[in-house]
């Protein structure tokens, strides 16, 4: 018999065995970092797009408020920088805390009309049957769906002195002095055929909007509150309201954005007249700054504007930022 063979064990080389795996505490990471980044990339188009469309008027405008800038400086290709000017010249001007003041009643107004009124459609929609309720959505999408200019010349023509069928109305019913009454003449007409017409535009947003929260809650807290003996105030107050605060405060809000900066019905309808009583900000930036081609102090107002809003929206923003610390 010969002597048994010894063979000499070979180490495994890095071509026949696969790498150790990570460990596992860097896999976790490594996933999380994905998983934290993948939601700013979904979002980077939009903000490219957002600071292409709007981040780049906005410096544009404020670096235009800075300067003196009219027809000649344009025509001359000159830049005449006058720092604040622009800004003190309006901050001290009685004419801009009027229309301020006049903007900020003007805001209040319509949106506590659009508040009420849109709440009322919308518990209207939610009671209604089938039939009754496409149809007055129909109506509410299609005075959503108008454009201003359109429902503008719509409105001069309803209460147009002479032809318009508001003063026929009004004749016919018995005010017979309201047969030639120029809507358009004073401060407060003119304003109620504005404010009628922005509630008019503004409220489907609002109905269609609260009758789809008005959907996700459970008709059983209804039928409770109704076997308890509870009113439809009580039942709104106590069951409504609460579930849906955050759409109400959502809404208050960006209706106060839309109604403080609506410019196109202010102006078509009689551009800030009678002799600028109507003037909003937007509609006084804008006259003082095309109209009168004093671009710097349009920019000036128009910053001034925003900045405005700003303050006005401040109690919207704390709220969020605390949502966001509670999170």
């Amino acid at each position: 018999m010969g002597a048994p063979s010894t063979r000499t064990p070979t180490r495994p080389t890095s071509e026949s065995t696969p790498p150790p795996p990570p460990p596992a505490h860097r896999r976790r990471s490594a996933g999380g970092l994905a998983a934290r980044g993948a939601p700013y990339l979904l979002i980077l188009p939009a903000l490219v797009a957002t600071a292409a469309l709007l981040a780049y008027p906005l410096l544009r405008n404020l670096l235009i408020s800075f300067q003196n800038l009219n027809a000649f400086q344009l025509i001359q290709h000159t830049t005449d920088w006058i720092g604040f000017g622009n800004y003190t010249d309006q901050l001290t001007s009685s004419d801009f805390w009027h229309t301020t003041l006049r903007s900020v009643l003007f805001t209040a107004a319509n949106v506590a009309l659009i508040m009420a009124v849109g709440t009322l459609v919308g518990l209207l929609l939610n009671r209604l049957g089938r039939r009754m309720r496409l149809l007055l959505s129909l109506g509410l999408i299609l005075a959503w769906a108008m454009p201003y200019v359109a429902g503008t010349t719509v409105y001069q023509w309803l209460f147009d002195s002479r032809y318009g069928v508001v003063n026929w109305l009004l004749d016919r019913l018995g005010w017979h002095s309201m047969a030639g009454f120029n809507w358009f003449g004073g401060l407060f007409s003119t304003f109620a055929v504005i404010t009628l017409m922005v509630v008019w535009q503004s409220i489907p947003f609002v109905a269609l909007n609260l009758y789809a929260g008005l959907t996700t809650i459970s008709a059983e807290l209804f039928e409770a509150a109704r076997m308890d003996g509870a009113t439809a105030w009580r039942t709104f107050r106590s069951v409504t309201f609460p579930i849906l605060r955050p759409f109400f405060l959502s809404t208050t809000f960006l209706e106060i954005i839309w109604v403080f900066k609506a410019f196109t019905q202010v102006y078509a309808l009689n551009a800030g007249g009678p002799a600028g009583s109507t003037q909003t900000l937007p509609v006084y930036a804008f006259i003082e700054g095309v109209g009168n081609q004093h671009y710097g102090v349009g920019a000036a107002i128009s910053t001034l504007t925003i900045l405005i809003l700003l303050v006005l929206m401040s109690y919207y923003f704390r709220i969020i930022l605390k949502q966001e610390d509670d999170l």
